[in-house]
């Protein structure tokens, strides 16, 4: 047992001495989440809109109309965009060029004709064949029926108590009431969900994905000891001792197992404190799936280790799985944006399970249980490349 400790020992310090460690393990990782947090704006300070951008253009002026445009500025759906246009048909362009998701065009004397009685038309420029003209179609019907019913409202009452309910105060009320309908549907949501802004939730991807991804990186240093063991010919003297094969694998993994657990660890505690990721949420769902995927990725390196016989493979053999493994897990680009066949096949690489494992904790706000799942499957990987490492040295010591 202490042959394996010395072995483990042995490895760090040559991988401290190496300037390229530093780098690989904490240099990249951190510039890359502060680049990729930038572009995605994860450093953002601004308040996304997600209301439909509708243009109006009041062509009558009356303080009827006014009081339409301010019950549509009001919507919670759409938000009415400051375009000062002389003519229906410049909407109909911006509208056309998907600019604008609809337009509404109040005619001249619409306010007349409200309070004579009728009912005039307004102009609606939309497609609402669509969801999203049917959306604002609805939403501006609505805002309509609001004003018309206050306005009747407010006229029959006058009629009915003259100076006992004037106009204004009438209509005032009558809109107001329209504010707390009689049948209201409350969405209640679990206080174990968190809801996120656009920014935090850049950076609660990024984090974890350049993290992952540099990890895999890393690797490259330990698998370059490794060749540099062979090539001096320290394995095959090893190997003439009593010190097991095994043995001898278990030391370098448990060197790079320790090594990505101070990275894993350093760098969470960055996104903890500066990038404000919320990684401990919960604490030990957090640390499962931080120590599967260090399990995971060690094994990883042991198996490149072994597989290389120079240096120059040593670099192919850690930079090709960073690039393939990271970009079909997800770490550069959520793989919830993607289609259903590209998601089954991003989850054939361990970095998709990590992942799932991080945003299910740091974005949706779940517990230990939901950790459970992606350190299995970290764990089933483990295995397999920890095997495929022991069965590789074998073969390379029979040739």
């Amino acid at each position: 047992m202490l042959r394996i400790f010395d072995i483990t020992l042995k490895d760090l310090l040559q991988l401290v001495r190496d300037r390229k460690i530093f780098l690989f393990y904490l240099f990249m990782p951190l510039a890359f989440t502060l680049l990729f947090g930038f572009a995605s704006g994860g450093f953002s300070k601004e308040i996304s809109d997600s209301r439909l951008p509708v243009g109006f253009l009041d062509q009558d002026g009356s303080w009827l109309s006014k009081q339409l445009h301010n019950l549509l500025d009001a919507s919670q759906v759409i938000r009415l965009e400051k375009v000062f246009l002389a003519n229906q048909a410049d909407l109909q362009a911006l509208v056309a060029d998907n600019k604008l998701a609809a337009a509404l065009v109040v005619p001249p004397g619409y306010g007349s004709e409200l309070l004579h009685g009728r009912l005039p038309r307004l102009t609606f420029i939309g497609d609402t064949s669509t969801p999203t003209g049917m959306t604002v179609e609805s939403e501006s019907l609505s805002a309509v029926q609001r004003l018309e019913s206050a306005l009747r409202t407010a006229l029959i009452l006058e009629r009915a108590a003259g100076d006992m309910a004037p106009f204004d105060y009438t209509f005032e009320q009558a809109l107001e009431a329209w504010e707390e309908p009689p049948i209201r549907v409350n969405e209640t949501t679990s206080s174990a969900i968190q809801n996120k802004s656009d920014a935090s939730a850049a950076l609660a991807h990024t984090s974890p994905g350049m993290m992952l991804q540099f990890a895999i990186a890393g690797l490259l240093t330990s698998a370059q000891i490794m060749v540099n063991e062979r090539k001096s010919r320290a394995l095959q003297r090893l190997l003439t001792t009593r010190t097991a094969r095994l043995h001898i694998l278990l030391g370098h993994y448990l060197a790079i197992l320790t090594l990505l657990c101070i990275q894993f660890a350093v760098l969470i505690v960055f996104g903890q404190l500066l990038l404000k990721v919320d990684y401990l949420s919960q604490p030990a769902a957090t640390l499962l799936v931080a120590l599967a995927s260090a399990v995971c990725i060690a094994a990883l390196g042991l198996l490149i280790g072994v597989m290389a016989k120079t240096e120059e493979q040593a670099v192919i053999f850690s930079l090709l799985p960073m690039f393939v493994l990271a970009g079909l897990g997800g770490a550069w680009v959520p793989l919830e944006v993607t289609g259903p066949t590209f998601q089954a096949v991003g989850h054939l690489s361990p970095i998709a399970w990590s992942m799932d494992g991080f945003k299910n904790v740091i974005i949706r706000g779940l517990g230990l249980s939901s950790a459970l799942l992606p350190a299995a499957a970290l764990g089933g990987y483990a295995i397999l490349f920890f095997a495929l490492a022991v069965w590789r040295m074998a073969r390379a010591e029979e040739s």
